[in-house]
């Protein structure tokens, strides 16, 4: 039974590192809708504009932001931080398996030397 769950363990771990493989482009970060405040002539109330896609992102202890167009770019912007964020869940998810499987075979190993410490080999002794 062992050796099945070691197999099914490996297995998976082999399909999340072919999915981490298959990232192409990803980026660190968050998009924001921005919406500013824009005065109207004769009207108290200021109208709202936007929204503008603002990107955000820490380097070296600092956020730094960029704006982002609407249309292919804002589209490839949200399907890189899609799959950074997948990415970030695949590491953990590898990080638990290789924990797993690990664990499994030292225990496996283990047994095994259990095993053979038991097995004596009949002492060539004569009762003589």
């Amino acid at each position: 039974m062992s050796m099945e769950v070691i197999a099914r363990i490996g297995d998976r771990r082999e399909a999340v590192l072919a999915q981490l493989r298959a990232i192409r482009s990803m980026r660190r970060g968050t998009l924001n809708e921005q919406f500013l405040e824009v005065p109207q002539k004769g009207k108290r109330k200021p109208a709202l504009r936007g929204p503008y896609y603002v990107w955000s992102r820490k380097e070296n202890k600092r956020t730094v932001s960029r704006r982002v167009c609407p249309g292919p770019e804002l589209e490839r912007m949200k399907s890189d931080l899609d799959n950074y964020r997948r990415f970030c869940a695949l590491c953990s998810e590898l990080e638990e398996l290789t924990e797993q499987l690990g664990e499994l075979e030292r225990r496996a190993v283990a047994q095994d030397e259990a095993l053979k410490k038991r097995r004596k080999p009949p002492s060539n002794r004569t009762g003589k």
